[in-house]
Protein backbone atom coordinates (compact mmCIF):
# COMPACT_ATOMS: atom_id res chain seq x y z
CA UNK A 1 0.00 0.00 0.00
CA UNK A 2 1.02 3.64 -0.41
CA UNK A 3 1.58 6.16 2.36
CA UNK A 4 -1.91 7.46 1.60
CA UNK A 5 -4.11 5.59 4.01
CA UNK A 6 -7.46 4.16 2.98
CA UNK A 7 -10.45 5.20 5.09
CA UNK A 8 -13.75 3.36 4.82
CA UNK A 9 -16.79 4.33 6.91
CA UNK A 10 -19.60 1.79 6.63
CA UNK A 11 -23.22 2.22 7.65
CA UNK A 12 -25.56 -0.78 8.00
CA UNK A 13 -29.09 0.54 7.44
CA UNK A 14 -31.87 -1.80 8.44
CA UNK A 15 -35.34 -2.07 9.97
CA UNK A 16 -37.36 -5.28 10.41
CA UNK A 17 -40.31 -5.89 8.05
CA UNK A 18 -43.01 -3.99 9.91
CA UNK A 19 -45.87 -4.73 7.52
CA UNK A 20 -48.61 -7.09 8.55
CA UNK A 21 -47.93 -9.77 5.90
CA UNK A 22 -51.65 -10.51 5.60
CA UNK A 23 -52.52 -6.91 4.63
CA UNK A 24 -49.25 -5.35 3.47
CA UNK A 25 -49.87 -2.42 5.84
CA UNK A 26 -47.69 -1.22 8.70
CA UNK A 27 -49.68 -1.00 11.95
CA UNK A 28 -49.48 2.13 14.07
CA UNK A 29 -46.46 1.88 16.39
CA UNK A 30 -47.32 4.10 19.33
CA UNK A 31 -43.78 4.44 20.66
CA UNK A 32 -42.72 5.99 17.34
CA UNK A 33 -44.99 9.02 17.89
CA UNK A 34 -45.35 11.61 16.56
CA UNK A 35 -44.80 9.44 13.48
CA UNK A 36 -47.03 6.57 12.39
CA UNK A 37 -44.31 3.93 12.81
CA UNK A 38 -40.58 3.52 13.36
CA UNK A 39 -39.78 3.32 9.64
CA UNK A 40 -41.37 6.72 9.13
CA UNK A 41 -39.69 8.22 12.19
CA UNK A 42 -36.22 6.93 11.40
CA UNK A 43 -36.53 8.02 7.78
CA UNK A 44 -37.34 11.54 9.00
CA UNK A 45 -34.54 11.56 11.58
CA UNK A 46 -31.82 9.71 9.67
CA UNK A 47 -32.27 8.27 6.19
CA UNK A 48 -33.66 11.35 4.45
CA UNK A 49 -31.37 13.87 6.20
CA UNK A 50 -28.30 11.85 5.21
CA UNK A 51 -29.15 12.28 1.53
CA UNK A 52 -28.95 16.08 1.90
CA UNK A 53 -26.84 16.82 4.99
CA UNK A 54 -25.82 20.43 5.53
CA UNK A 55 -22.09 21.19 5.44
CA UNK A 56 -20.77 24.56 6.51
CA UNK A 57 -22.79 27.56 7.62
CA UNK A 58 -24.04 30.87 6.39
CA UNK A 59 -23.59 31.78 2.75
CA UNK A 60 -21.06 28.97 2.23
CA UNK A 61 -23.41 26.22 3.44
CA UNK A 62 -24.14 23.43 0.98
CA UNK A 63 -25.69 19.99 0.93
CA UNK A 64 -23.84 16.67 0.82
CA UNK A 65 -25.34 13.27 0.03
CA UNK A 66 -23.51 11.21 2.64
CA UNK A 67 -24.36 7.95 0.84
CA UNK A 68 -22.02 9.05 -1.96
CA UNK A 69 -19.10 8.95 0.49
CA UNK A 70 -20.12 6.12 2.83
CA UNK A 71 -19.79 2.43 2.26
CA UNK A 72 -23.32 1.22 3.02
CA UNK A 73 -25.91 -1.51 2.82
CA UNK A 74 -29.67 -1.10 3.13
CA UNK A 75 -31.89 -4.05 4.05
CA UNK A 76 -34.14 -5.15 1.18
CA UNK A 77 -37.24 -5.18 3.38
CA UNK A 78 -36.54 -1.57 4.37
CA UNK A 79 -36.07 -0.61 0.73
CA UNK A 80 -39.38 -2.31 -0.08
CA UNK A 81 -41.07 0.05 2.38
CA UNK A 82 -39.10 3.08 1.17
CA UNK A 83 -40.11 2.47 -2.44
CA UNK A 84 -43.72 2.98 -1.39
CA UNK A 85 -43.42 5.56 1.38
CA UNK A 86 -40.17 7.47 0.78
CA UNK A 87 -39.32 7.06 -2.94
CA UNK A 88 -37.27 10.27 -3.08
CA UNK A 89 -34.93 8.86 -0.41
CA UNK A 90 -34.45 5.62 -2.37
CA UNK A 91 -33.75 7.62 -5.52
CA UNK A 92 -31.09 9.64 -3.71
CA UNK A 93 -29.45 6.50 -2.28
CA UNK A 94 -29.25 4.84 -5.71
CA UNK A 95 -27.91 8.05 -7.25
CA UNK A 96 -25.22 8.16 -4.55
CA UNK A 97 -24.10 4.63 -5.43
CA UNK A 98 -23.78 5.62 -9.08
CA UNK A 99 -21.84 8.75 -8.18
CA UNK A 100 -19.38 6.74 -6.08
CA UNK A 101 -18.97 4.22 -8.91
CA UNK A 102 -18.02 7.06 -11.27
CA UNK A 103 -15.54 8.46 -8.77
CA UNK A 104 -13.98 5.21 -7.51
CA UNK A 105 -14.77 2.65 -10.20
CA UNK A 106 -16.81 0.70 -7.62
CA UNK A 107 -20.14 1.62 -6.06
CA UNK A 108 -20.51 2.21 -2.34
CA UNK A 109 -23.50 -0.11 -1.88
CA UNK A 110 -23.19 -3.66 -0.55
CA UNK A 111 -25.91 -6.27 -0.84
CA UNK A 112 -27.56 -7.96 2.14
CA UNK A 113 -29.50 -11.24 2.48
CA UNK A 114 -33.18 -10.56 1.84
CA UNK A 115 -34.26 -11.06 5.46
CA UNK A 116 -32.14 -10.07 8.46
CA UNK A 117 -31.71 -13.61 9.76
CA UNK A 118 -28.75 -15.15 11.56
CA UNK A 119 -27.24 -17.19 8.74
CA UNK A 120 -25.17 -19.60 10.89
CA UNK A 121 -28.48 -20.79 12.40
CA UNK A 122 -30.05 -21.44 8.98
CA UNK A 123 -29.79 -24.50 6.75
CA UNK A 124 -27.56 -24.31 3.69
CA UNK A 125 -30.62 -24.25 1.45
CA UNK A 126 -32.11 -21.30 3.34
CA UNK A 127 -28.76 -19.53 3.38
CA UNK A 128 -28.56 -19.89 -0.38
CA UNK A 129 -32.10 -18.62 -0.94
CA UNK A 130 -31.60 -15.60 1.29
CA UNK A 131 -28.34 -14.68 -0.44
CA UNK A 132 -29.82 -15.17 -3.91
CA UNK A 133 -32.92 -13.14 -3.07
CA UNK A 134 -30.71 -10.38 -1.67
CA UNK A 135 -28.52 -10.35 -4.77
CA UNK A 136 -31.53 -10.29 -7.10
CA UNK A 137 -33.04 -7.42 -5.13
CA UNK A 138 -29.74 -5.54 -5.33
CA UNK A 139 -29.48 -6.00 -9.10
CA UNK A 140 -33.03 -4.76 -9.58
CA UNK A 141 -32.50 -1.63 -7.52
CA UNK A 142 -28.89 -0.67 -8.18
CA UNK A 143 -28.59 -1.96 -11.74
CA UNK A 144 -25.34 -3.84 -11.17
CA UNK A 145 -23.86 -6.95 -9.60
CA UNK A 146 -22.92 -6.67 -5.95
CA UNK A 147 -19.24 -7.17 -5.17
CA UNK A 148 -19.74 -7.66 -1.44
CA UNK A 149 -22.44 -8.59 1.03
CA UNK A 150 -23.09 -7.43 4.57
CA UNK A 151 -24.05 -10.29 6.89
CA UNK A 152 -26.81 -9.54 9.42
CA UNK A 153 -25.16 -8.94 12.82
CA UNK A 154 -21.96 -9.95 10.93
CA UNK A 155 -22.98 -13.45 12.05
CA UNK A 156 -20.73 -15.93 10.30
CA UNK A 157 -19.60 -19.52 10.02
CA UNK A 158 -17.69 -21.48 7.38
CA UNK A 159 -20.79 -22.52 5.46
CA UNK A 160 -22.08 -18.94 5.28
CA UNK A 161 -18.83 -17.78 3.71
CA UNK A 162 -18.87 -20.72 1.32
CA UNK A 163 -22.37 -19.75 0.15
CA UNK A 164 -21.24 -16.16 -0.43
CA UNK A 165 -18.19 -17.28 -2.39
CA UNK A 166 -20.24 -19.79 -4.40
CA UNK A 167 -22.59 -16.96 -5.42
CA UNK A 168 -19.70 -14.90 -6.76
CA UNK A 169 -19.29 -12.43 -3.91
CA UNK A 170 -15.76 -11.16 -3.45
CA UNK A 171 -15.88 -10.01 0.18
CA UNK A 172 -17.81 -9.43 3.36
CA UNK A 173 -17.17 -7.30 6.45
CA UNK A 174 -16.39 -8.71 9.90
CA UNK A 175 -15.31 -7.53 13.33
CA UNK A 176 -11.64 -8.14 14.16
CA UNK A 177 -12.53 -10.63 16.91
CA UNK A 178 -14.17 -12.88 14.30
CA UNK A 179 -10.84 -14.05 12.88
CA UNK A 180 -7.93 -15.74 14.60
CA UNK A 181 -5.28 -13.11 13.94
CA UNK A 182 -6.19 -9.96 11.99
CA UNK A 183 -3.54 -8.80 9.51
CA UNK A 184 -1.46 -5.84 10.61
CA UNK A 185 -2.24 -2.22 9.80
CA UNK A 186 -5.91 -2.80 9.06
CA UNK A 187 -5.33 -4.81 5.89
CA UNK A 188 -8.05 -7.20 4.66
CA UNK A 189 -7.65 -10.95 5.06
CA UNK A 190 -8.29 -14.03 2.93
CA UNK A 191 -10.30 -17.03 4.03
CA UNK A 192 -10.47 -20.47 2.44
CA UNK A 193 -13.70 -22.33 3.16
CA UNK A 194 -13.77 -26.03 3.93
CA UNK A 195 -15.08 -26.54 0.38
CA UNK A 196 -12.01 -24.81 -1.05
CA UNK A 197 -13.48 -21.43 -2.02
CA UNK A 198 -11.70 -18.17 -1.21
CA UNK A 199 -13.31 -14.94 -0.01
CA UNK A 200 -11.88 -11.65 1.29
CA UNK A 201 -12.71 -10.51 4.82
CA UNK A 202 -12.63 -6.75 5.39
CA UNK A 203 -12.11 -6.15 9.11
CA UNK A 204 -13.32 -2.96 10.73
CA UNK A 205 -11.57 -1.15 13.59
CA UNK A 206 -13.37 -2.40 16.70
CA UNK A 207 -12.54 0.26 19.34
CA UNK A 208 -13.03 3.16 16.93
CA UNK A 209 -16.34 1.82 15.67
CA UNK A 210 -17.52 1.31 19.25
CA UNK A 211 -16.60 4.86 20.24
CA UNK A 212 -18.48 6.28 17.28
CA UNK A 213 -21.60 4.22 17.97
CA UNK A 214 -21.60 4.31 21.78
CA UNK A 215 -18.90 6.74 22.92
CA UNK A 216 -18.24 10.44 22.77
CA UNK A 217 -16.77 10.91 19.29
CA UNK A 218 -19.92 11.90 17.41
CA UNK A 219 -20.42 15.37 18.92
CA UNK A 220 -16.87 16.30 17.87
CA UNK A 221 -16.01 15.51 14.26
CA UNK A 222 -12.54 17.03 14.74
CA UNK A 223 -11.75 14.52 17.49
CA UNK A 224 -13.20 11.77 15.30
CA UNK A 225 -10.92 12.77 12.44
CA UNK A 226 -7.94 12.84 14.78
CA UNK A 227 -8.69 9.26 15.89
CA UNK A 228 -8.75 8.09 12.27
CA UNK A 229 -5.12 9.20 11.96
CA UNK A 230 -3.94 8.24 15.46
CA UNK A 231 -1.97 5.21 14.27
CA UNK A 232 0.78 6.41 11.92
CA UNK A 233 1.39 2.86 10.65
CA UNK A 234 -2.22 2.17 9.66
CA UNK A 235 -2.80 1.47 5.98
CA UNK A 236 -6.55 0.89 6.19
CA UNK A 237 -8.84 2.39 8.82
CA UNK A 238 -12.35 1.02 8.47
CA UNK A 239 -15.22 1.48 10.83
CA UNK A 240 -18.71 0.01 10.80
CA UNK A 241 -21.81 0.96 12.75
CA UNK A 242 -25.54 0.81 12.37
CA UNK A 243 -26.51 3.53 9.91
CA UNK A 244 -29.17 4.70 12.35
CA UNK A 245 -26.31 6.00 14.51
CA UNK A 246 -26.33 9.11 12.34
CA UNK A 247 -29.42 11.08 13.29
CA UNK A 248 -31.66 8.54 15.02
CA UNK A 249 -29.56 7.08 17.82
CA UNK A 250 -27.69 10.39 18.13
CA UNK A 251 -29.40 13.67 17.27
CA UNK A 252 -27.46 15.83 14.76
CA UNK A 253 -24.95 13.02 14.15
CA UNK A 254 -25.83 13.26 10.45
CA UNK A 255 -24.30 16.75 10.48
CA UNK A 256 -21.17 15.57 12.29
CA UNK A 257 -20.76 12.74 9.79
CA UNK A 258 -21.21 15.08 6.82
CA UNK A 259 -18.62 17.50 8.22
CA UNK A 260 -16.15 14.65 8.69
CA UNK A 261 -16.72 13.23 5.20
CA UNK A 262 -16.26 16.65 3.66
CA UNK A 263 -12.93 17.17 5.40
CA UNK A 264 -11.67 13.66 4.65
CA UNK A 265 -12.47 14.05 0.96
CA UNK A 266 -10.15 17.06 0.86
CA UNK A 267 -7.14 15.49 2.60
CA UNK A 268 -4.15 14.65 0.45
CA UNK A 269 -2.94 11.98 2.88
CA UNK A 270 -6.15 9.93 2.85
CA UNK A 271 -8.25 8.06 0.34
CA UNK A 272 -11.92 8.08 1.39
CA UNK A 273 -13.35 5.07 -0.41
CA UNK A 274 -15.38 1.90 -0.12
CA UNK A 275 -14.42 -1.71 0.56
CA UNK A 276 -14.81 -2.78 -3.07
CA UNK A 277 -12.38 -0.19 -4.41
CA UNK A 278 -9.91 -0.87 -1.61
CA UNK A 279 -9.95 -4.64 -2.20
CA UNK A 280 -9.67 -4.23 -5.98
CA UNK A 281 -6.63 -1.97 -5.62
CA UNK A 282 -4.86 -3.94 -2.88
CA UNK A 283 -6.05 -7.58 -2.84
CA UNK A 284 -5.81 -9.43 0.46
CA UNK A 285 -2.77 -11.71 0.73
CA UNK A 286 -2.80 -12.99 4.32
CA UNK A 287 -4.95 -16.03 5.13
CA UNK A 288 -6.72 -16.26 8.48
CA UNK A 289 -8.77 -18.78 10.43
CA UNK A 290 -12.37 -18.02 11.31
CA UNK A 291 -13.80 -17.74 14.82
CA UNK A 292 -17.16 -19.37 14.27
CA UNK A 293 -19.95 -19.09 14.82
CA UNK A 294 -19.52 -15.47 15.81
CA UNK A 295 -21.15 -12.07 15.43
CA UNK A 296 -20.46 -8.42 16.16
CA UNK A 297 -23.03 -8.04 18.95
CA UNK A 298 -22.89 -11.22 21.05
CA UNK A 299 -19.67 -12.27 22.80
CA UNK A 300 -21.14 -15.79 23.11
CA UNK A 301 -21.11 -16.39 19.35
CA UNK A 302 -24.71 -16.45 18.10
CA UNK A 303 -26.39 -17.51 21.35
CA UNK A 304 -28.29 -14.23 21.62
CA UNK A 305 -30.60 -15.53 18.91
CA UNK A 306 -31.37 -18.91 20.47
CA UNK A 307 -30.66 -18.94 24.21
CA UNK A 308 -30.53 -16.96 27.45
CA UNK A 309 -26.83 -16.22 27.10
CA UNK A 310 -26.83 -13.16 29.36
CA UNK A 311 -26.94 -10.56 26.58
CA UNK A 312 -29.78 -8.11 27.15
CA UNK A 313 -30.70 -4.43 27.00
CA UNK A 314 -31.93 -4.30 30.61
CA UNK A 315 -29.98 -6.47 33.09
CA UNK A 316 -32.99 -7.29 35.28
CA UNK A 317 -34.88 -9.08 32.49
CA UNK A 318 -34.80 -12.78 31.66
CA UNK A 319 -34.50 -14.22 28.17
CA UNK A 320 -35.55 -17.79 28.91
CA UNK A 321 -38.12 -17.30 26.13
CA UNK A 322 -35.44 -17.24 23.43
CA UNK A 323 -34.92 -21.01 23.22
CA UNK A 324 -38.62 -21.95 22.92
CA UNK A 325 -39.21 -19.16 20.37
CA UNK A 326 -36.28 -20.45 18.30
CA UNK A 327 -37.49 -24.06 18.66
CA UNK A 328 -41.00 -23.11 17.55
CA UNK A 329 -39.86 -21.11 14.50
CA UNK A 330 -37.30 -23.78 13.52
CA UNK A 331 -39.98 -26.49 13.72
CA UNK A 332 -42.49 -24.44 11.76
CA UNK A 333 -39.99 -23.69 9.01
CA UNK A 334 -39.11 -27.37 8.63
CA UNK A 335 -42.79 -28.28 8.38
CA UNK A 336 -43.52 -25.48 5.90
CA UNK A 337 -40.53 -26.46 3.74
CA UNK A 338 -41.70 -30.09 3.70
CA UNK A 339 -45.20 -29.02 2.71
CA UNK A 340 -43.85 -26.74 -0.02
CA UNK A 341 -41.74 -29.60 -1.40
CA UNK A 342 -44.67 -32.05 -1.35
CA UNK A 343 -47.03 -29.65 -3.06
CA UNK A 344 -44.54 -28.76 -5.79
CA UNK A 345 -43.36 -32.31 -6.42
CA UNK A 346 -45.40 -32.60 -9.62
CA UNK A 347 -44.16 -29.33 -11.06
CA UNK A 348 -41.41 -29.09 -13.62
CA UNK A 349 -37.92 -28.51 -12.31
CA UNK A 350 -36.42 -28.22 -8.84
CA UNK A 351 -38.85 -26.60 -6.35
CA UNK A 352 -35.98 -24.94 -4.50
CA UNK A 353 -34.55 -23.47 -7.68
CA UNK A 354 -38.04 -22.14 -8.38
CA UNK A 355 -38.14 -20.57 -4.92
CA UNK A 356 -34.77 -18.95 -5.51
CA UNK A 357 -35.77 -17.59 -8.92
CA UNK A 358 -39.18 -16.24 -7.94
CA UNK A 359 -38.28 -14.71 -4.60
CA UNK A 360 -36.16 -11.87 -5.87
CA UNK A 361 -37.98 -11.02 -9.09
CA UNK A 362 -41.58 -9.76 -8.80
CA UNK A 363 -42.32 -10.44 -12.47
CA UNK A 364 -41.28 -14.09 -12.05
CA UNK A 365 -43.81 -14.89 -9.33
CA UNK A 366 -46.53 -17.41 -10.18
CA UNK A 367 -50.28 -17.07 -9.52
CA UNK A 368 -52.93 -18.95 -7.55
CA UNK A 369 -51.86 -21.66 -5.11
CA UNK A 370 -48.32 -21.53 -6.51
CA UNK A 371 -48.11 -17.90 -5.38
CA UNK A 372 -49.53 -18.82 -1.97
CA UNK A 373 -46.85 -21.48 -1.58
CA UNK A 374 -44.15 -18.94 -2.37
CA UNK A 375 -45.61 -16.43 0.10
CA UNK A 376 -45.80 -19.23 2.68
CA UNK A 377 -42.07 -19.77 2.21
CA UNK A 378 -41.36 -16.05 2.31
CA UNK A 379 -43.30 -15.74 5.59
CA UNK A 380 -41.51 -18.72 7.13
CA UNK A 381 -38.16 -17.10 6.34
CA UNK A 382 -39.40 -13.71 7.51
CA UNK A 383 -40.20 -15.24 10.90
CA UNK A 384 -36.45 -15.60 11.48
CA UNK A 385 -35.81 -11.84 11.48
CA UNK A 386 -33.12 -11.45 14.12
CA UNK A 387 -34.65 -8.50 15.99
CA UNK A 388 -37.22 -10.86 17.49
CA UNK A 389 -34.49 -12.41 19.64
CA UNK A 390 -32.15 -9.45 20.10
CA UNK A 391 -34.20 -7.44 22.57
CA UNK A 392 -35.46 -8.27 26.04
CA UNK A 393 -38.96 -9.61 25.42
CA UNK A 394 -40.64 -11.51 22.61
CA UNK A 395 -43.91 -9.83 23.62
CA UNK A 396 -42.51 -6.45 22.54
CA UNK A 397 -42.73 -5.04 19.03
CA UNK A 398 -39.86 -7.01 17.45
CA UNK A 399 -40.96 -10.38 18.80
CA UNK A 400 -44.48 -9.73 17.60
CA UNK A 401 -43.10 -9.27 14.10
CA UNK A 402 -41.71 -12.82 14.28
CA UNK A 403 -45.06 -14.17 15.48
CA UNK A 404 -46.93 -12.21 12.82
CA UNK A 405 -44.91 -13.87 10.05
CA UNK A 406 -45.28 -17.28 11.67
CA UNK A 407 -49.05 -16.80 11.76
CA UNK A 408 -49.06 -15.83 8.09
CA UNK A 409 -47.06 -18.93 7.11
CA UNK A 410 -49.54 -21.08 9.04
CA UNK A 411 -52.52 -19.37 7.40
CA UNK A 412 -51.06 -20.05 3.93
CA UNK A 413 -50.53 -23.73 4.69
CA UNK A 414 -54.21 -24.33 3.89
CA UNK A 415 -55.46 -27.70 5.25
CA UNK A 416 -52.26 -28.15 7.27
CA UNK A 417 -52.96 -24.96 9.22
CA UNK A 418 -54.63 -26.43 12.33
CA UNK A 419 -51.88 -29.03 12.79
CA UNK A 420 -49.09 -26.48 12.27
CA UNK A 421 -50.66 -23.97 14.61
CA UNK A 422 -51.11 -26.59 17.34
CA UNK A 423 -47.49 -27.70 17.02
CA UNK A 424 -46.20 -24.12 16.96
CA UNK A 425 -48.20 -23.09 20.03
CA UNK A 426 -47.12 -26.23 21.90
CA UNK A 427 -43.46 -25.37 21.36
CA UNK A 428 -44.05 -21.74 22.37
CA UNK A 429 -45.64 -22.74 25.68
CA UNK A 430 -42.46 -22.52 27.83
CA UNK A 431 -41.83 -18.92 26.71
CA UNK A 432 -42.83 -16.40 29.36
CA UNK A 433 -42.95 -12.64 28.89
CA UNK A 434 -41.12 -10.34 31.30
CA UNK A 435 -44.48 -8.61 31.71
CA UNK A 436 -46.77 -10.98 33.69
CA UNK A 437 -49.80 -9.25 32.19
CA UNK A 438 -48.79 -10.44 28.71
CA UNK A 439 -48.44 -14.06 29.79
CA UNK A 440 -46.91 -16.95 27.89
CA UNK A 441 -45.91 -17.58 24.30
CA UNK A 442 -49.35 -18.93 23.35
CA UNK A 443 -51.00 -15.88 24.94
CA UNK A 444 -48.85 -13.47 22.94
CA UNK A 445 -49.30 -15.48 19.73
CA UNK A 446 -53.07 -15.43 20.07
CA UNK A 447 -53.00 -11.68 20.72
CA UNK A 448 -50.86 -11.11 17.63
CA UNK A 449 -53.09 -13.33 15.52
CA UNK A 450 -56.10 -11.40 16.73
CA UNK A 451 -54.59 -8.17 15.42
CA UNK A 452 -55.44 -9.39 11.91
Amino acid sequence: MTDRRSIVIHGHFYQPPRENPATGLVPVEALAAPDHDWNARITRECYAPLTAARVGSGASARQLNAFAWLSFDVGPTLLDWMEREAPETVTAIIAADRESARRLGHGNALAMPYHHLILPLASRRDKTTEVRWGLADFRRRFGRQAAGMWLPETAVDDETLDVLAAEGLAFTVLAPHQVSRPPAHGRPARYRTSAGRWITLCLYHGPLSHDVAFGQLLPDSVAWERRLFADPAAEVVALATDGETYGHHHTFADLALAALLDRLARRADARLENFASMVAREPATEAVALVAPSSWSCPHGVERWRDDCGCSITPVTQQGWRAPLRAAVDWLAREVHALYERETAGSQGDPWASRDAAGGAPDARPAGRALERLEMERSALGAFTSCGWFFDDFAALEGRIVLRYAARAIALSAAEGPRLEAGFVERLAPAMSNDPALGSGPDVYRAVKGEG
